[in-house]
Formats: structure tokens, C-alpha cells, sequence
């Protein structure tokens, strides 16, 4: 099978989808999860565009990824620089990334009207960038920014742009749809073009979504001889987004043949969606192709009857390739299998038939009625399954909290007082308060107070974000509120969940369990020092 090459920039070009921002530690956790599915190459983003970014080229450079390979991004050199005095090109090897992408013009009109140089030294700075990086022991790889407009304006300019970084040595030369307007038998026609004028190097196609055919453009870009396809996963980015590489993954390799990732790694693919969304903090759409909660799911009546008789009745694809499976409205097994992979990943063995896996079951879908979502909080759902099967020994109890915000202060952050009380083994009552610069900061403040006489390990905890998300906005203040915390220590990192119609409990809730998981990992029968 032909290899077709993915490349991820859900860290820079998803990032720039409204409303979507990532924590440094959420940007590790994508880096690792995008890893783990077998991407090929992973845009850490722009050097010198923002802190995050920069920390996360030192961060990676710690990671043992097994298939990935990073890349920074950035422009070619300015015009009023040469190659050596270019600080963004020094920026961008600075990074350490094997992997270098810049970007050029290839659209007559705006190397004239927006970077205000002649087509001759356009063409020049394309040339002289992509050496000297070449030079540098990079691999280059060239976006041609509008290059489908540019082909409709003056395609032999837009071709010769291609061509320069061709014979300058990129290694792959990416065909960019920026605006999202051109359609997939314009994208197959250009890309034939472009395959043509450049023999020997890779191409690849960046698409944008703004006319809804995204996925399209890639497919019919690829059949015409794309070779490297650039997108984010769920299609985040700028206004109406980039193409879902959580599409285009299983289309390429399901539909049609291609050698994308393993089928291993493509059985992963729901679950690592989910966990991306929960780490944008945005709503994964329940009717997104292959990997949405609907996308298998049927109702009662005639098309869950025939479901039942023979799958391929109304399923495209088995639903387990891409990790997610079939659910039937009415049908108490639906999700059975999922809950008894994702217990194996968390280290525990579940019976199918087992009381305890029907007991997890349930109460997992109680609570997910009640708005709680666990792809993006591992340690909430192993906690549930743990309490079931009676593995948690007692290390505390919590008999009640309060909080209390003081009025907006005009000379200083506004402070919060949480007072809790917990029992701890032997019986043991504490009751204290402690401030903060908000109820979640001072709830945190509180428990610690509370626990570290008996737990002093608790000191190497910390918290590292928090997300909210209001789960249906037109109940206004009876709306639900779904809580997500991060926290970690020197060895781990955890995500937990609450869900509450007042956000302090919500808070509360996934505070608990986020001390409860440490404390599980950390100690053993409530006392003594675990040795995981």
C-alpha cells in the first residue's frame, strides 16, 4: 500500500480556532496522544509567537516519541535580511525540531500588494530560505500560502514558486487551499499540475473548510498524487476550520488503501479525539463522522432491528476500527465492550458478564445523563471502577464544606475562604479554612491543609488547570456546569471531572477526586506509603 503522510498543526493552526486554548501541560498531553496515534510529523508552532510555544520546543525535547516528528513553523526569511541575519529562520533552528516548515507566497496579486516586492525576489527569498536551513541539517518543508488562487491568477508563477523550493531542496512542497474556496475537481486538477511541474518531490495539500469540502479536496488531492496531507484533529482552526484528520485518517485508510497508521493505532483513534476535545475545552460534535458519539448509534425501531440482524444494514465501516462501537438506545450492552477496554488500559480486568461490569456500567451512564463526561478524565472513571470493586481502602471522608466569597477588592485580587471537614482513618475529625484567590484556589488550599498531617506527600501535588463548560447554556443559571481539573505530581499527571448545577460543588467534586487518585497511587490502606 502507498504511504501517505500525515502532518498535525492542531497545536498552531487548530490553536487559532476561536476559543480554543491550550495550557503548556496541554500541549505535552496532545503532543504525547498525537504520538501515540501515529502521526508522522507534529507542528509545535511558531518560535517567538507566543512563551507557550517556546516552552514547548524545550519540553519535547525530554520526550521519547516513538513515531513523530516535530516541526516548527515560520516564514521564509524577510527582505531586509539575509538568511544569516533572519531572525525568524535563526528562531526556528534554535528549536532543535528535525523538521522546519516555512511558508511563501504563490499568489501574484499579494506578493505584490501585501508583501511589496517584485515576483523576482518573492521567488529569491524562497530559494535562499529553504537552502540555508537545508544547510542548517534541517528537512524543509514549504507551504505555498494561496496556492490554488495563485494557480487561477498566473499558474506558471504559482508553479515556479513550487519549483524554486523544489531545486532549492524541500523535501515536501504543500499545496495550501488558505481561503477553503476552491473544490475537490479544482484541488485534483491543480494538484496533477503541481505533481508535474516538480518530479522527485513530495507533494502535499492544506486545506481549509470554508466551503465544506475539506475532507473532499484532501481525497480527490491525494488520488491526483498528494503524498502529505496537513490538518488538525476535529478540524479545528480559524473560521470555519481546517480538514479533520480524524476524517480523513480512516477515509484514506478504509475507503481508500492507503498506508496511513497502524490498524492498531487507528482503533485509538475515538478515544484520542475525545481526549483532544476535552483538552480544547470544546464540545466534540456527537454526529462527527466516525468518531462522534452518534456516529454508530441507533435508535429504536427498524433501523436498530436490522442492526442487530447484520451490522453493515446502516454501518459504513465496523465501528471498532476506529475505536468506537454500536450503540443501540435500548439495549443494556451498549458500551459494554468499551467499558472493559478502557478498564484494561487503566490496569483492571472486567468479566463481560460480571455483576461488577453491569454496576460500573450503570452507574457510568447515570452519570453521564447527568452531564459528566469521562474520555478526558481517566482518573474519575478509575475511581468509579475501583469503588465497585471494593479496591479503595478508606483514606478520608468528607462530612461537608463551605465557601465564601469576599466582596471585589479595587487594590488586590479578590480572595475566597473555604472552610472543609473531613474524618480520616482512625477516625480522626479535622476542620479547617484556608483562603484563595478564588473558591477553587482556596478549596485546594483547604484539603491540603486538611490532609498533609496525615498525608505529607500531598505537598508534591499540584494544579495545573481548569476548565469549565457550561452544558446547555439556555437554562441560564439552572444550566449544568462540567468541571475538568489537571493536576500533577513528579511522576504523573491526572485529569478528573464534576458536574453540578452550581459550579463550587462541580469544582468540589473533581477536586476530591483528583486528592483521592493521588492518594490511591500513593498510599497503601490509608497509612502507609504505596510503592507505585
Amino acid at each position: 500500500m502507498k504511504k501517505i503522510f500525515i502532518y498535525d498543526t492542531t497545536l498552531r493552526d487548530g490553536a487559532q480556532g476561536p476559543g480554543i486554548k491550550f495550557s503548556s501541560e496541554d500541549q505535552l498531553l496532545v503532543v504525547k496522544t498525537l504520538d501515540a496515534l501515529g502521526i508522522d510529523f507534529i507542528e509545535g508552532g511558531q518560535p517567538g509567537s507566543n512563551p507557550k510555544a517556546a516552552m514547548l520546543f524545550e519540553q519535547v525535547k525530554d520526550l521519547d516519541l516513538k513515531h513523530s516528528v516535530m516541526a516548527a513553523f515560520g516564514s521564509t526569511r524577510h527582505i531586509k535580511y539575509s538568511c544569516d541575519e533572519d531572525p525568524n529562520l535563526k528562531a526556528l533552528i534554535q528549536t532543535g525540531c528535525p523538521v522546519v516548515t516555512i511558508f511563501a507566497k504563490s499568489i501574484v496579486s499579494q506578493v505584490k500588494d501585501v508583501l511589496r516586492i517584485s515576483l523576482e525576489d518573492n521567488l529569491k527569498l524562497v530559494s535562499e530560505s529553504v537552502a540555508w536551513l537545508k544547510a542548517n541539517g534541517r528537512r524543509v518543508f514549504l507551504d505555498a500560502e494561496h496556492f490554488f488562487d495563485g494557480y487561477l491568477e498566473d499558474p506558471e508563477y504559482a508553479l515556479t514558486v513550487l519549483q524554486c523550493a523544489a531545486e532549492a531542496g524541500a523535501e515536501s512542497v504543500v499545496l495550501c487551499d488558505t481561503n477553503g474556496g476552491q473544490l475537490p475537481d479544482a484541488i485534483a486538477e491543480m494538484t496533477r499540475a503541481a505533481v508535474a511541474r516538480i518530479p522527485g518531490t513530495q507533494v502535499g495539500i492544506h486545506p481549509h473548510n470554508d466551503s465544506g469540502t475539506a475532507v473532499a479536496s484532501v481525497f480527490a488531492s491525494v488520488k491526483a498524487g498528494a503524498e502529505q496531507v496537513q490538518g488538525t484533529m476535529n478540524g479545528y482552526g480559524e473560521r470555519c476550520g481546517n480538514v479533520n484528520l480524524c476524517t480523513v485518517i480512516p477515509g484514506l485508510q478504509l475507503k481508500m488503501g492507503y498506508d496511513v497508521i497502524s490498524a492498531e493505532q487507528l482503533a485509538q483513534l475515538t478515544r484520542r479525539s475525545h481526549f483532544i476535545a476535552e483538552l480544547a475545552n470544546m464540545a466534540l460534535r456527537d454526529h462527527a463522522p466516525y468518531v462522534g458519539k452518534n456516529a454508530f448509534t441507533h435508535k429504536g425501531g427498524m433501523h436498530a432491528d436490522a442492526v442487530k440482524k447484520n451490522k453493515t444494514s446502516y454501518e459504513h465501516v465496523k465501528p471498532e476500527l476506529v475505536g468506537n462501537f454500536t450503540r443501540i438506545a435500548v439495549s443494556e450492552l451498549a458500551g459494554r465492550s468499551s467499558l472493559i477496554q478502557k478498564a484494561e488500559e487503566l490496569g483492571i480486568h472486567l468479566e463481560k458478564d460480571s455483576p461488577h461490569t453491569s454496576e460500573i456500567l450503570r452507574q457510568i451512564k447515570e452519570l453521564e445523563n447527568k452531564g459528566y463526561e469521562f474520555e478526558g478524565a481517566d482518573a474519575s472513571l478509575l475511581l468509579i471502577i475501583r469503588r465497585v470493586l471494593n479496591q479503595t481502602p478508606f483514606l478520608f471522608k468528607t462530612l461537608g464544606y463551605h465557601a465564601r466569597v469576599n466582596q471585589p477588592r479595587t487594590d488586590g485580587p479578590t480572595l475566597s475562604e473555604v472552610t472543609v471537614k473531613l474524618e480520616l482513618p482512625g477516625g480522626e475529625i479535622v476542620h479547617t479554612v484556608a483562603e484563595g484567590d478564588g473558591p477553587v484556589d482556596a478549596m485546594n488550599n483547604a484539603l491540603r491543609k486538611a490532609l498533609k498531617s496525615h498525608y505529607p506527600a500531598i505537598e508534591e501535588m499540584h494544579l495545573e488547570d481548569y476548565k469549565v463548560r457550561i452544558l446547555d447554556g439556555k437554562l441560564a443559571t439552572q444550566a449544568k456546569t462540567r468541571v475538568l481539573i489537571e493536576t500533577s505530581d513528579p511522576g504523573d499527571s491526572w485529569s478528573t471531572v464534576g458536574v453540578s448545577e452550581n459550579i463550587i460543588t462541580a469544582s468540589y467534586v473533581a477536586l476530591l477526586d483528583s486528592f483521592e487518585y493521588f492518594l490511591l497511587r500513593r498510599y497503601r490502606n490509608g497509612q502507609q506509603p504505596a510503592d507505585c
